[in-house]
């Protein structure tokens, strides 16, 4: 009985120290979605650098530094989370993303050789969850937009947007439509993003990637219906806030409406639905750049201020003004 109460004691142990790692992490990620990159980080600096929840604080700190665009660290961070679990499908994803930013900028060679490392962990993330949506959809961006000396192809996409259909007919939509963009077959393309809204359970998001296939076409006013339909379903949908982030970026890449733009970043970092997918130190510096572009400098200088105060390592806010 003494026996059996000493492992029972300890089992206790581990349980109660495995917890205590579970509530930093969640408020990692906590801070993560809610764009506080300082905080994110100070938390993982705190915790152990062993233990059975490292991998979740690499995997997470690889996200953190993806906001802060820092690439080398984000991919370092990923890197170490596959080699400390590789059977995990959402591991191998944040690993590709991040070489992809990489390889994004990186020389001609060394793109070569990152371009087949990116293929290969979105790839295997699919292999390991054929239904992770975020991986198919990926990959099949891949597939789409790489050459095939780097195994991509306009086939090998088609058939992952197969695949989505399965698990995210949304998703699968939009993939076709950039097939069919990237074929020049423009009609096409339209009719898929617009099938892709009415399939949506939000489908606020898929408004503003068809206004951003506008603003590739220069069908400005078709582009201004598309914000406005989206913002209007933004207003009703409490889950679209990263709706108004992208539509006041298409109008911000567009040159338009800037006061628009102003006013749904400003509803954006008012709401309860942030996002990594749009953090909001970076929704804070572009709201710097709307104010001072709409003359009202001492309301860009504290905008920019509130993006140094979520994340002071940021360069792009560091920048910003000087």
């Amino acid at each position: 009985m003494r026996h059996a109460a000493t492992v029972l004691a300890v089992a206790l142990s581990v349980s109660a120290s495995a917890q205590g790692v579970k509530q930093p992490l969640e408020q990692v990620n906590a801070a993560l979605q809610a764009g506080e990159a300082d905080k994110a980080l100070a938390i993982l600096h705190s915790l152990p650098q062993a233990g059975t929840r490292l991998v979740e604080a690499q995997n997470l700190e690889c996200r953190v530094r993806l906001t802060l665009e820092q690439w080398d660290a984000a991919a370092q961070a990923c890197e170490q989370a596959v080699r400390l679990d590789g059977q995990n499908s959402s591991y191998h994803l944040w690993l590709g993303r991040a070489l992809g930013e990489k390889a994004s900028r990186a020389s001609f060679l060394s793109a070569y050789s990152l371009a087949k490392r990116v293929r290969q962990e979105f790839e295997e993330a699919v292999r390991l969850n054929p239904r992770n949506a975020e991986a198919l959809a990926d990959l099949g961006e891949f597939y789409k937009e790489a050459p095939g000396v780097v195994g991509g192809g306009t086939s090998k996409a088609e058939q992952v947007a197969v695949q989505l259909d399965r698990v995210d007919g949304a998703r699968a939509q939009v993939l076709r439509s950039r097939i069919a963009e990237e074929g020049k077959d423009y009609s096409t393309a339209e009719r898929e993003l617009k099938q892709a809204i009415a399939v949506s359970e939000h489908p606020a998001l898929q408004w503003t990637m068809l206004a951003s296939f506008y603003r590739r076409r220069a069908r400005w006013t078709e582009l201004d219906w598309a914000i406005h339909n989206c913002v209007n379903l933004a207003e009703r949908d409490k889950h679209a806030g990263v709706a108004l982030y992208d539509g006041a970026g298409v109008l911000m890449e567009s040159h338009r409406d800037p006061a628009l733009a102003a006013k749904m970043l400003e509803d954006y970092l008012a709401g309860s639905s942030k996002t990594e997918e749009a953090p909001a130190f970076v929704a804070h510096l572009r709201l710097a750049r709307l104010k001072e572009q709409l003359g009202d400098a001492a309301s860009g200088k504290r905008e920019r201020a509130a993006a140094l105060a979520l994340a002071h390592e940021y360069r792009p806010a560091q920048e910003f003004g000087h």
